[in-house]
């Protein structure tokens, strides 16, 4: 989880990921458990917490679903998915994050598919 916590700084438990939605927490949950978001436990006291940057304008960010389901069918597990999402790669540029931030699926989806071969 240390590696976790030096690629993601800034992490939102449930009830905050539910006020910046605009939704209950049972709706961030259910977000969860449909692979619309990610979440691990983290922190003292252990909660379950999501980065913030899944989030923006009071949206999930665009494709993180989609690009969520691809790593997990190529085998990743939560923790592997944020690691590869947050670690800078040059040749995008920036993290893999960043791209869907910016609603650039393409390439990002492109290389989650290719490492799961």
């Amino acid at each position: 989880m240390d590696r976790l916590d030096a690629l993601i700084t800034d992490w939102l438990t449930l009830p905050d990921a539910a006020e910046r939605l605009n939704v209950d927490a049972s709706r961030v949950r259910r977000l969860i458990d449909e692979g619309q978001l990610v979440a691990v436990r983290r922190g003292d006291p252990v909660v379950r917490s999501i980065p913030a940057e899944f989030l923006a304008d009071g949206e999930i960010i665009p494709h993180l679903a989609g690009t969520i389901t691809v790593l997990r069918d190529g085998g990743f597990d939560d923790v592997e998915l944020l690691e590869w999402l947050f670690t800078e790669d040059e040749t995008l540029p920036g993290r893999p994050v960043d791209q869907l931030r910016q609603g650039q699926r393409g390439e990002v989806r492109r290389r989650a598919q290719a490492l799961a071969l």
